[in-house]
Parts: C-alpha cells; sequence; structure tokens
C-alpha cells in the first residue's frame, strides 16, 4: 500500500493489494464534471436514489453539442470516474458483511477501473448542464459518458 491512500484505506482483514500495471492501456477524455452535495466519501450514499438531491452534469462546452435531444429522455445512464478510489484491491472486506469477496463480485469503487455507472433521473437541462436526481459520487467526479436507459417501466 502507498501513502497515497488515506487512513480508511488500510488493509481489512482477508483483503488483497496488487501491484498496479506500470502504464496504462487506453486513454479517456472526460466530458465534463459532477456536481453533488457530497465533499467527503462519508457523506455520499452507497447507491443513489430517484428521490435524492438534484445534481448538476456540468459538460466540457466543446462537447456541449452532444446534448441535443437529452431531454426528451426520462433517464440516463451516468458512467463517472471514481477518482478517489484505490485500484490495486483483488479481493476485499465489506464493512457491511465482513466477508472477504473478489472485487469483480462487487459493486465497491476500489476496482482496477474505477468506472462508476449509474440510471439518472433527467430533471432538465440547461445550457450545458443536465439536471438529474439518482447519483452517489462526490462533487466534482469526472464524468465519462452519458447514455438514454432505454428501459420501459
Amino acid at each position: 500500500m502507498t501513502a497515497a491512500f488515506a487512513s480508511d484505506d488500510a488493509l481489512r482483514p482477508g483483503e488483497v493489494a496488487v501491484e498496479l500495471p506500470a502504464a496504462p492501456d487506453a486513454g479517456l477524455y472526460f466530458i465534463g464534471a459532477i456536481r453533488t452535495p457530497w465533499r467527503t466519501r462519508a457523506e455520499c450514499p452507497k447507491r443513489g436514489s430517484a428521490d435524492g438531491p438534484v445534481c448538476r452534469l456540468e459538460i466540457d462546452p466543446r462537447f456541449a453539442q452532444a446534448l441535443a435531444g437529452v431531454a426528451e429522455h426520462p433517464r440516463l445512464q451516468v458512467l463517472y470516474w471514481m477518482h478517489q478510489a484505490r485500484r490495486d484491491l483483488v479481493l476485499q472486506t465489506p464493512h457491511r458483511t465482513g466477508i472477504t469477496t473478489g472485487t469483480f463480485a462487487l459493486r465497491s469503487p476500489v476496482r482496477p477501473n474505477p468506472i462508476a455507472s449509474s440510471i439518472a433521473e433527467v430533471v432538465g437541462v440547461e445550457g450545458n448542464a443536465v439536471l438529474v436526481r439518482g447519483l452517489d459520487c462526490l462533487d466534482g467526479t469526472p464524468l465519462l459518458d452519458l447514455k438514454p436507459d432505454r428501459r420501459t417501466d
């Protein structure tokens, strides 16, 4: 474990961390940032809720035209980068269960590529921002992509 991780990231019994590759395999473009009321990981809900607070998806102006038609969809799949999550655990022991489990069997943000996905309810579009409910991330979280949710509940 490196000093880059906060004390609450110390390994729990049963957890295993691995050395990460020297370089990433691909690059990403962050298309914007997410504005939420949560400033610390402890404040964040474990899962977003459709009756949660309105959050703002601020789209980089160069990608603003890509929002054409977004307001016509009641829900969006929001993909974001959990930028403060550690990336080296292959076995984790969640506080909730205390059972050591493989990273790929968990919804934890701690994973080799900390990509999160939430289905968010669209509240509205204001210029280059989309207002949504249903997120569970820190204020300033980098935004990766938006896709319409085509489910017909």
